[in-house]
């Protein structure tokens, strides 16, 4: 078997800090009760943190699946024969799963934050920060970036999409403006898309864009689908007893992860005292609230404020 040695190993949790610091760290790999001869998946690799992790957990009988749709990411997988990466979105764990033969596993894990890496890199038209093109594709081999959602999208669907997935305070206003001016604009770039929407730009220009950005980079990517998708697959490939341990950082991602883990279902159900039904329950909650980041988390790393782990064992 090859195993890194302490020289490579050091110098790859390096690379990995550098491509993204991975939130609640301790507390993920606590709650997954890793298993040494086990079978772990870690649905978003990214640069590896939480992955290596698991990896120094596991004996030479242990296996880990990594998944990421960013070609990028790739480059940090650890030359170690325990790893299978594959380079596609989470939204296909059982399909890949099967394909490597693998039925069902002892744990998954996924850290739906972007990683560090993207919002730096300017040519990928994350973050707000930087000139570059108006994309926000995660899989690039995707045809659909902002640029397109910004030119095609409807009034009434921008307005839907900037209130549901960015909580913009004048969603509509917002919407009406970008269709009302992006026919006489340019608008390729993140500079050119800041200028065509200054006019109803509100309170802080800071936070304001930041929502709308992360509305677009939501839909770009279909996040609540793939998330959907995800989820509805734990119940067939967790083990009985196999942990699922997911990390949100946006309050309509945790509450499917709350409703699905408590209810198998993605509405809120209300509680009826008369009924005489019992439910099938699949998961039984390990944490009853989500776990979130300790203030010395908080002090080295402000992009963990808003994470949230929720973990849930299969019956």
């Amino acid at each position: 078997m090859k195993m890194t040695n302490t020289t490579n190993q050091h110098s790859s949790l390096t690379n990995h800090l550098a491509y993204h610091v991975p939130v609640l760290f301790d507390e993920t790999i606590d709650a997954l009760q890793i298993n040494p001869n086990g079978i772990y998946v870690d649905c978003t690799f990214g640069g590896g943190g939480h992955s290596n992790g698991i990896l120094k957990k596991l004996s030479s009988k242990g296996k880990l699946i990594v998944f990421d749709q960013d070609a990028d990411a790739e480059k940090n997988v650890p030359k170690d024969d325990r790893i299978v990466f594959v380079p596609h979105n989470f939204r296909h764990l059982q399909r890949f799963l099967r394909l490597h033969k693998i039925i069902e596993v002892d744990g998954v894990l996924a850290d739906l934050g972007v990683s560090s890496h993207q919002f730096n890199e300017s040519e990928r038209g994350f973050s707000i920060r930087f000139q570059g093109p108006l994309d926000m594709r995660m899989d690039r081999r995707s045809t659909t970036s902002a640029k397109e959602i910004i030119a095609t999208y409807s009034e009434q669907q921008l307005h839907l999409l900037f209130q549901q997935y960015g909580e913009v305070t004048n969603a509509k206003t917002l919407a009406k403006q970008i269709v009302s001016a992006r026919n006489n604009a340019p608008c390729n770039t993140i500079e050119q898309f800041k200028a065509l929407i200054s006019a109803v730009v509100k309170g802080n220009p800071n936070k304001y864009l930041a929502q709308v950005f992360q509305a677009l980079r939501m839909e770009v990517n279909d996040e609540m689908g793939a998330l959907k998708e995800m989820l509805q697959q734990l119940p067939l490939v967790l083990k009985p007893g196999g942990i699922a341990a997911i990390i949100t950082f946006h309050s309509i991602e945790d509450r499917l992860v709350k409703n699905f883990f408590k209810k198998g279902s993605f509405e809120e159900i209300e509680e009826n005292p008369f009924s005489t039904t019992k439910e099938e329950k699949v998961f039984e909650l390990v944490n009853k609230k989500p776990i979130t980041a300790s203030s010395e988390e908080l002090k080295k790393n402000n992009r963990s404020r808003s994470a949230k782990l929720r973990v849930a064992k299969k019956l």
